[in-house]
């Protein structure tokens, strides 16, 4: 059979990925769902496996991990539920706070700008009218957004019953597309998503944990107010990669804001965080998850940024192991390893322009990379 020219199997390429992003874009509230069943069955298979040795019915194998996890998700919600109530019963506090910040940022503002305060009024009041024209859109774009989140949290425990139910044939599937010269690759890239997903998402839940105890025990120590609450929150933001740490940083700031008079507090919380960050990065982090997603921070934000736009947040939490199993496939396939190149962090030690060695779609020898550049 003829192969297919360079350039058309490149326009294939690109083709096939604008048709997935569009696929996604119209389906997400049914692939999103799917795709988060998909990597939580794999993080619940040791369990299943566990329960199987046991000789218990396969159903109930099944059962039981899914009764753990949504036990588990439901001591979150009432943990959740607790500090919001606590936050709640300081609203008379928090209001005079706020009051003051205010009004020490309008004499800031007069004073600096020469912007009276009547000025300021003024321009609040425009800005407010404007935003309570709106408020019908804003409140039916929250209705519709409440019946995604019901939709997406109804069909979760579904999914993954039945992918943990099925996973034979699922497997048998995926193995049926290729040749059977190939299964031995096919096996060992099913065997490699299955281990990296399952590291780091696991290694994702030791992450929150720790980062909570660490940061709301260091801001409790400081006698900042909701301290815990502010460490859950960053630490839940801070599995989107890049930007949910500055998102965290915002709303710690803010809830220390409507706490507290003092404005130390904030370059308190702003250290503390900055600290436990530090160690989350450097130290705790790459032990755990070690370096078995091997994603370039380009790509890893440009994924994320892509996959919010497609999907929402729940996009931008799966970015990264997406973006892992696609590595994954892409390394493992002959025509499409540039893509694989692309994602991964394997920079060459000189440039391509110079060292021709370095143009190669096959590994390069380990001595080769250590030939000194002539630039």
């Amino acid at each position: 059979m003829r192969e297919l020219p360079v350039t058309v199997r490149r326009a294939i390429e690109l083709l096939g990925l604008v048709l997935i992003g569009a696929l996604f874009v119209i389906g997400q509230n049914l692939i999103m769902p799917l795709l988060m069943a998909f990597f939580i069955s794999l993080m619940l298979l040791p369990v299943l496996r566990f329960f199987v040795r046991l000789k218990l019915p396969e159903v109930v194998a099944i059962f039981i991990p899914i009764l753990l996890l949504f036990m588990f998700l439901g001591l979150i919600v009432w943990f959740f539920s607790a500090q919001i109530g606590s936050l709640i019963a300081d609203f008379p506090q928090i209001k005079n706070n706020v009051s003051h910040h205010l009004a020490a940022l309008s004499s800031w503002i007069a004073s600096t700008f020469k912007y009276s305060a009547d000025a300021q009024l003024k321009l609040v009041d425009e800005q407010s009218s404007k935003l309570l024209n709106s408020a019908g859109g804003i409140l039916s774009s929250m209705v519709g957004s409440v019946g995604n989140i019901l939709l997406f949290f109804g069909l979760l425990p579904i999914y993954i019953y039945l992918i943990l139910l099925y996973k034979n044939l699922l497997l048998r599937f995926i193995f049926m597309w290729f040749d059977q010269a190939h299964h031995e690759k096919v096996e060992e890239g099913v065997r490699a998503s299955e281990s990296i997903i399952k590291s780091y998402l696991i290694g994702l839940l030791i992450q929150i944990t720790y980062i909570t105890i660490l940061l709301g025990l260091a801001l409790f120590l400081f006698g900042i107010k909701h301290a815990l609450l502010i460490g859950v929150i960053f630490a839940f933001l801070n599995l989107i990669p890049y930007l949910g740490a500055l998102i965290g940083n915002i709303l710690g700031v803010l809830i220390t804001l409507a706490s507290s008079q003092e404005i130390s507090s904030i370059f308190i919380v702003l250290g503390a965080i900055a600290v436990v960050q530090f160690l989350d990065n450097n130290i705790l982090m790459p032990r755990i998850v070690g370096s078995k997603v091997k994603i370039n921070a380009l790509a890893a934000i440009v994924g994320v940024l892509l996959a919010g736009t497609m999907a929402g947040i729940s996009g931008m939490f799966l970015a990264l192991p997406m973006i892992a199993v696609l590595k994954i496939v892409f390394d493992r396939s002959e025509h499409m390893k540039q893509w694989g190149v692309l994602l991964g962090d394997e920079r060459p030690q000189h440039s391509p322009m110079s060292f021709p060695i370095f143009r190669r779609k096959k590994k390069i020898p380990e001595e080769a990379t250590t030939v000194k550049s002539s630039i």
